[in-house]
């Protein structure tokens, strides 16, 4: 390669995000792992130098991946974990020993592998695109660091998506319901197909609860490449759960124990279960047969966190950030709300994506909040908020919906209404406002409430 043709190295995690944002969005697909086998394949293929667990599944994904993550370390084994979307900060998608890479760590990452880009660019009828770019990134790092597991999630779906290069050792597909109809299906059994596309021959699959035609799907294809199969409710499960104060306490079943007076510092049953998914993982993957030991499983989910998952981020009145993006993701999260707190009034500041299922996510929320207000976020795939008030007038009725087209604002007029709860009939500052609709939208709030000073970094979402 010639002087001339050479990138130009990126000095700044600015010129990173510039670049990678002006590849393919993660929005605009084109089915097929030429690109990627094409691009890891000049890397070495990286991801071949660790043994993966493999994550797919409509909602859950990165709450397991995190949990998954602080078990291994407390394993005292060294992992990577790819995620997406990100909340704030693109660099959050690529964690080595539970911590996403820095910003010097993050520039590296893209250098080691910028000159390989060009080169697939030139030779695929495509350019790789920003997710592609990004997983190859995780996994030149993975190799480099280098991990002993790495904990993979995938972007969208399961058979093309980019990760899929990767033969997960240990397959993990957590529920399965309608997203990203468009591309997967418009069923659930039919989006199980895609998903199912990550059991690998003689990989280990571990199975969350599923609809039966889902799980039909899935035991299917295990049987086909004779992985060995771990369902929750059967080999696997929460025996018991105690909402508590900052989460709930679990007693686990395992495929090798159980697990007793487990804390959680996360809310609902949703997470619980990932709890299991992740425990059942861990498991699987772990070399000597016996049960882990009792104790680090229990410091390791007390040191599990999951940003923007009913993230408690301020308090009078107090603010939760949730990335529900579809009525799945707002069902679990409503539900875990009148499980663990007692908020009243609930004030909802709703931005979601325009590709989304907007009227079925806000009658998720509708008996859970006493009044919403639309907003959107700075992408310019937001939803309008006053195309997203004109479908919860349907469903909230004119007087319980809102308009403010700027989250900053929603996000006041929220805290003023929850603050002054006797309007709605409740005691004075039991009120809270809950900032959901996708992880933008709550990644955005997160910087805005919690980071004054710092910008949100390259926004790109569409794959979780």
């Amino acid at each position: 390669m010639s002087d001339e043709s050479a990138p130009r190295l990126a000095q700044t995690f600015e010129e990173v995000e510039d670049a990678l944002l002006s590849r393919w969005p993660e929005t605009r697909l084109e089915p097929s792992l030429d690109r990627i086998r094409a691009f890891t394949q000049m890397l070495g293929d990286p991801q071949a130098a660790y043994p993966v667990i493999h994550l797919t599944g409509t909602n859950g994904k990165t709450s397991t991946s995190r949990m998954i993550d602080a078990l291994l370390r407390a394993l005292d084994l060294r992992t990577g974990r790819f995620t997406s979307p990100h909340v704030e900060r693109m660099s959050e998608r690529i964690s080595v020993d539970g911590e996403p890479l820095d910003d010097e760590a993050f520039v590296r990452a893209f250098n080691d592998v910028a000159p390989y880009t060009h080169l697939v660019d030139a030779s695929e009828e495509h350019p790789l695109s920003f997710f592609e770019t990004v997983v190859g990134m995780a996994f030149a790092a993975f190799a480099d660091a280098p991990v002993d597991v790495a904990v993979v999630e995938v972007g969208m779906g399961g058979s093309w998506d980019a990760t899929n290069v990767a033969d997960g050792r240990v397959a993990v597909v957590l529920p399965i319901a309608v997203d990203h109809a468009k591309y997967l299906g418009g069923t659930p059994a039919a989006i199980a197909v895609e998903k199912a596309g990550i059991i690998k021959e003689g990989a280990y699959v571990v199975l969350a609860q599923q609809e039966p035609e889902v799980a039909a799907v899935l035991l299917e294809r295990a049987a086909e490449v004779g992985a060995t199969i771990a369902r929750e409710g059967m080999e696997f499960g929460v025996v018991s759960r105690v909402p508590a104060v900052g989460g709930q306490v679990v007693a686990l079943q395992g495929l090798r124990g159980r697990y007793d007076d487990v804390f959680l510092p996360l809310y609902g049953a949703h997470q619980a279960q990932n709890a299991a998914v992740a425990l059942a993982a861990v498991e699987a993957i772990a070399a000597n047969g016996e049960p882990l030991d009792e104790e680090l499983v229990r410091q390791a989910f007390a040191e599990v966190t999951s940003p923007a998952r009913l993230e408690i981020v301020r308090r009078s009145p107090t603010v939760v950030l949730d990335s529900a993006h579809n009525p799945h993701g707002a069902e679990a999260s409503a539900a875990a709300i009148e499980d663990s707190f007692t908020f009243s009034p609930l004030i909802g500041v709703v931005g979601v994506m325009g590709d989304k299922d907007a009227e079925g996510l806000l009658a998720a929320l509708e008996p859970h909040l006493a009044h919403v207000i639309c907003t959107q976020n700075s992408t310019s795939r937001s939803l309008p908020a006053e195309q997203l008030a004109a479908v919860a007038r349907e469903i909230f009725g004119e007087d319980r919906v809102s308009v403010e087209p700027r989250l900053d604002e929603a996000i006041h007029a929220a805290a003023t209404l929850a603050e002054a709860g006797e309007a709605f009939g409740s005691p004075l500052g039991s009120g809270a406002v809950l900032v959901t609709g996708s992880v933008v939208t709550a990644g955005e709030a997160r910087t805005l409430l919690r980071r004054p000073a710092h910008r949100p970094g390259g926004r790109q979402e569409g794959r979780a």
